[in-house]
């Protein structure tokens, strides 16, 4: 922002577009503010900002800013309270009286905007709950051009082809406020439409409304269901053992398949500590899979006739979904970057509870896997039409590690960078570029011979035997997957990932 931008809005008065503050904690009042200048009552199309650290006469008020400050700031956007996400910014402008801090928040293009349930605007300077003629305002402003598959209407369907009373007592008091849901006299179109569940134009569900609630969402959409084989061996030659089919809408199918990998995937045994006590040990942490399948299904294109795949073999656990990475998220910026090919339903599962946290789980599922003795889940990100990742079984690990025993690891002496290098490469394979830019460094030829080469030389990383467009694909090794190992042994992995 220009300072002579901020230095007009400081002097101004508080507006439907402007909201100043002194404190920097009261996150309660900050998102509130966010969410109504996203619903931009006024339909002025202009962004609103939200001035932390001045005086109502615009005066900096003597604040500090760090960068934990600065980074809880920018997290209101995707904790998962303001749905569907605001389009912001967070900006640090110091100042030798303090320093100040500029949220700006560009109008919703598929407004209402809601905050815990709760839809909230803006009317002149002051802060409100939307009423239900308010409410319905902002949802005739939604533009159509830029929606969502799953915001789009199913044409075919009815509101007799969803169960209503799902989603009436079960998923409306989870999405609404309770004070505002017993206020609202509205009928269940209109509630289903400030949800984006209802196109009051073409009189019919949304897309997600049906795959969510839907009373055969299969009929609609073939490709909505999740298909497991356990094989009996390491490839799909191999014999059947067991095959199953969750089939029916998200809302009644997610609970199902949560108690499947429980009770059918996830094998718990007692392993002895010492003579008088012994431990839990399991072949998956179930929190690491559970939360792979929810990104499956969050994240998969569900207008096709494939469904999302869960295979078991014996080494490993596969999942693959249909649809690559969408959006902003590209292969040589996952998982730090991500993107919602569905929204509506990325909402609902974090409102029914599926998911807590957006963009957050890759990383605590690497971790889990790690201390269970699994390894790095594996991702595939190059392809196009699929996504799909792979999850080692313990014993395949502890295998390599047996193999690889009478090594000595200790002669080896490597940079934090390139024991980084070798982590990122236990997620899958990427090219040269996208394993140093994956670890915060450049792909000059320098940080190539540094940090990179020495891992192929030492045959910690291979190389693909064949080029994929014009590039040669590296990954972690069973003798890295070893190495990795004694690093773990020596307390040195945690200090390497600062975990």
């Amino acid at each position: 922002m220009e300072r002579s931008t901020l230095k007009q809005i400081l002097e101004s008065l508080e507006t439907f577009r402007i909201e100043k503050t002194s404190s920097t904690n009261d996150t309660e009042k900050y998102c509130q503010a966010i969410c109504a200048f996203s619903n931009d009552m006024p339909d002025s199309k202009k962004p609103g900002y939200l001035i932390l650290g001045v005086n109502e006469d615009g005066t900096p008020s003597g604040i500090k800013a760090n960068d934990k400050l600065l980074k809880d700031l920018s997290g209101l956007r995707t904790d998962g309270n303001i749905l569907p996400f605001p389009a912001m910014t967070v900006e640090h402008i110091p100042t030798e009286k303090g320093d100040i801090i500029v949220i700006t928040v560009q109008p919703a293009p598929d407004p209402p905007v809601r905050y815990k349930g709760r839809c909230y605007i803006r009317i002149g300077p002051r802060k409100a709950i939307a009423t239900q003629a308010e409410e319905d305002l902002l949802a005739e402003r939604r533009q159509y051009s830029n929606r969502t598959f799953d915001m789009q209407p199913c044409r075919e369907a009815r509101l007799e082809d969803i169960n209503i009373e799902l989603f009436i007592n079960h998923y409306l008091p989870k999405a609404i406020d309770a004070d505002t849901l017993r206020e609202d006299t509205r009928d269940v179109t209109e509630q289903m439409s400030s949800l984006r569940l209802y196109d009051r134009t073409y009189g019919c569900p949304t897309n997600a409304a049906v795959i969510l609630f839907g009373k055969n969402p299969q009929f609609f959409f073939p490709g909505s269901y999740i298909q497991h084989v356990q094989f009996d061996g390491d490839s799909n030659a191999d014999d059947v053992v067991n095959q199953n089919v969750f089939s029916g809408n998200l809302c009644t199918m997610l609970p199902k398949l949560d108690a499947f990998v429980e009770t059918a995937v996830i094998q718990k045994r007692p392993s002895p500590v010492s003579v008088l006590q012994e431990e839990i040990i399991a072949n998956y942490p179930q929190w690491a899979i559970r939360e792979l399948l929810m990104n499956a299904v969050m994240h998969r294109d569900y207008r096709g006739n494939t469904p999302t795949k869960f295979y078991q073999y014996s080494d490993r656990l596969e999942i693959v979904n249909p649809g690559g990475l969408y959006g902003n998220a590209r292969p040589e910026n996952f998982p730090r970057v991500n993107d919602y090919r569905n929204p509506v339903i990325a909402e609902a599962l974090k409102v029914l509870g599926f998911v807590n946290k957006f963009n957050r789980g890759i990383d605590r599922v690497q971790r889990e896997l790690q201390n269970n003795g699994n390894g790095a889940a594996r991702f595939t990100v190059d392809d196009i039409t699929v996504f799909s990742v792979n999850v080692p079984a313990p014993d395949r690990v502890n295998d390599i590690v047996k193999r690889f025993k009478g090594e000595n690891f200790g002669r080896l002496d490597f940079s934090e960078k390139t024991v980084n290098i070798l982590k990122k490469s236990a997620e899958g394979w990427f090219s040269q570029s996208q394993l140093l830019e994956g670890i915060g460094i450049t792909s000059q030829t320098h940080n190539v011979r540094n940090h990179l080469r020495p891992l192929i030389e030492e045959g910690l990383i291979v190389k693909s035997d064949t080029r994929t467009n014009r590039q040669f694909y590296y990954t972690i090794s069973d003798k890295g997957i070893a190495y990795l190992a004694y690093l773990s042994r020596k307390n040195l992995l945690t200090a390497y990932l600062g975990e």
